[in-house]
């Protein structure tokens, strides 16, 4: 399909699981993508995968809270482009530690990624855009614990949440430029490649306390979402299908955050 055809697209944090999947999902509908990753050999192997399926893509390394990354990323699109079009802000650090066991300095840099990681992105994206004088898209990747809230997982959860409200302000500054600013919410998400799976377990296993949580047991639904799941929404969010809506969130979640807490779905 061709939704997204002649569209410029700019994923932060293209790891293979959620990120990785929604820059493939964007290049199958047609859409130019530029990766970015702190990893190089992240960043270049999604794009690498998209240029093997057929599509078009580039790579580049950096840390999303240094504003010379942003400025590079977009840099690179427009140069080898011509503009930018979609910005998905899906970078984070996974750091699952709670208010009583988490160093301040782990504190600041895990809302620095998530939160001024977007702030830099949004800002040279729709620099850009208003120098070109195109309209666009931005999708800011949320998360269930961005609504709800998760113990041992304080940085991940305050910053997530934050990026609520920078959603609707940011949507709200650009509204006059037609750029569109939005938000998905996905929730826990069953990995599909072998890094995501050693990178839960490392998360687990170096957590100063085991709070369980029992995601699969008592997600609504009959299975927790994979990352292709979320591909759909955050497509029709980059799209024209979506001109009218702005400044808001689409959930994809499998009923998660509708559940009655108490209720065990698969309970005797």
């Amino acid at each position: 399909m061709n939704r997204l055809a002649g569209r410029i697209a700019i994923v932060t944090g293209a790891s293979p699981n959620i990120g990785g999947a929604l820059a493939r999902g964007l290049a199958a509908e047609g859409a130019k993508v530029v990766c970015t990753d702190l990893s190089a050999a992240t960043a270049e192997a999604c794009a690498k995968s998209i240029v093997e399926a057929g599509g078009q893509a580039l790579a580049v390394a950096g840390d999303v809270t240094d504003p010379a990354h942003s400025e590079e990323a977009v840099a690179l699109a427009v140069s080898n482009w011509g503009g930018i079009d979609i910005l998905v802000n899906n970078a984070v650090l996974f750091n699952q530690k709670g208010i009583l066991t988490m160093p301040i300095e782990q504190y600041r840099r895990q809302l620095d990624v998530i939160l001024s990681g977007a702030f830099l992105f949004t800002r040279a994206a729709a620099k850009a855009m208003i120098a070109a004088g195109s309209p666009g898209s931005v999708v800011n990747v949320l998360s269930t614990a961005a609504w709800q809230g998760q113990p041992g997982n304080i940085g991940y959860s305050t910053g997530k949440s934050g990026l609520i409200n920078f959603t609707r302000s940011a949507a709200m500054e650009l509204a006059e430029h037609r750029i569109r600013v939005n938000a998905f919410t996905p929730t826990a998400t069953k990995p599909v490649d072998p890094v995501s799976i050693e990178r839960t377990a490392k998360i687990k296993a170096t957590s100063a306390r085991d709070y369980t949580m029992d995601f699969a047991g008592l997600m609504p639904w009959h299975r927790l979402p994979v990352p292709d799941d979320y591909v759909p929404t955050v497509v029709f969010l980059a799209s024209d299908e979506s001109a009218m809506i702005n400044g808001t969130n689409i959930t994809v979640d499998a009923g998660a955050t509708a559940k009655y807490w108490p209720w065990n779905p698969h309970g005797a």
